[in-house]
């Protein structure tokens, strides 16, 4: 099989309320497969994969247009940060002084805040000869104290999507005086294509033999508990739909899954963390990391009532998230792994999402 090289266009996407404009990057690779990227919240807007049968089709959920991203998107394909996830009250202490964050998600701080990077307009930089494929870069500056953070962040999100299907992600981060930071992307997938029904017949693997349990208000309690013998157990492909509605307290504190996972690989190295296969389509994403767990949302809060793009409606658990990370809640949290970045060193993550099918 041969293939052409990739190739990246641009497209305006609509205009900010302060009247900037905003972008759309369409990246192709030699396959075909095309990532539509916009430098609003460095959102991944579509990404087409073929099925079994070679059928292009849509697989991350989303809008036509920027307006609905700025009113009402729940974290649709964005880059979330300052710190993805959610941090107790809004409060953590850091070299003896204390600090206060936006607080978003009832009494907790979630997902960077009021004004995360999802709401962030990127400065962007296409690279249509990159290396392994056509790759989009973009770059933006966080304050010292936007939404109560600690130290002027620095930062480069790279998308590329590469020759052998995959769309990887890296991340980098600098900052002038030490501060906490976990970063994340938040798109929502339906490998049997967005709109297309609910995700309960997905079957999922998660390489992890353990998971952070949550209190009532979804924050880690600070065990790291088994997932054997719980409908947290994935470590063997299973429907997600299978145990989802099952009595478990964990479950029903979520209403569905919305756990992080402790990855058993979990030092560093780029590998496996989760395998999606859609029975329907054929379709497979496998997700690599290098970070220590991935939370597994089911799209539990998703309720009919979001019109997505070609006018499809989002109902419940119509999307899952494999959203690579630290864990929830790690700055207030010692027996966690550590969330500081010092001056002078360097954030780094990557995350692959690659497509399939068999």
């Amino acid at each position: 099989m041969t293939s052409s090289p990739g190739k990246i266009t641009k497209a305006p996407f609509g205009v900010m309320p302060d009247g900037k404009a905003v972008d759309l990057y369409i990246l192709t690779n030699g396959h075909g497969v095309q990532a539509k990227i916009t430098n609003y919240g460095g959102i991944v807007v579509s990404l087409f994969v073929p099925d079994r049968n070679g059928v292009m089709g849509d697989v991350v959920l989303g809008f036509d247009n920027l307006g609905d991203y700025v009113k009402h998107s729940p974290y649709f394909g964005c880059i979330v940060g300052r710190y993805a996830n959610r941090i107790a009250f809004g409060q953590f202490t850091l070299d003896g002084v204390s600090y206060t964050l936006a607080v978003n998600n009832d009494a907790n701080h979630l997902h960077g805040g009021l004004r995360g990077f999802d709401k962030f307009l990127w400065n962007a930089e296409p690279i249509e000869h990159g290396k392994g494929g056509p790759a989009l870069e973009l770059t933006a500056l966080s304050p010292d104290g936007d939404e109560g953070y600690p130290g002027a962040l620095s930062l480069t999100v790279s998308y590329t999507l590469t020759d052998d299907d995959a769309l990887r992600i890296d991340y980098r981060a600098k900052t002038d005086k030490t501060t906490i930071v976990n970063l994340t992307n938040h798109s929502y997938f339906n490998l049997g294509g967005a709109g297309n029904g609910d995700i309960l017949g997905t079957v999922m693997q998660i390489n992890a033999g353990r998971f952070t349990p949550v209190n009532e208000n979804l924050i880690p309690t600070g065990e790291i508990r088994a997932v054997k013998g719980t409908p947290l157990d994935f470590t063997q492909p299973t429907p997600i739909g299978e145990r989802i509605d099952g009595a478990d307290p964990q479950l029903k504190i979520a209403g569905g899954y919305d756990h992080n996972y402790v990855l058993d690989h979990n030092d560093g190295r780029l590998t496996v963390g989760a395998v999606a296969y859609d029975p329907r389509s054929g379709r497979v994403l496998e997700m690599r990391t290098t970070e220590p767990g991935v939370q597994l949302y089911t799209g539990n809060f998703l309720d009919g009532t979001l019109i997505g793009k070609g006018g499809k409606v989002y109902p419940h658990r119509s999307g899952f998230c494999l959203e690579a990370q630290h864990y929830p809640d790690s700055p207030n949290q010692p027996g966690f792994p550590s969330v500081v970045l010092k001056r002078g060193r360097e954030y780094r993550q990557t995350t692959i999402y690659r497509f399939s099918t068999r």
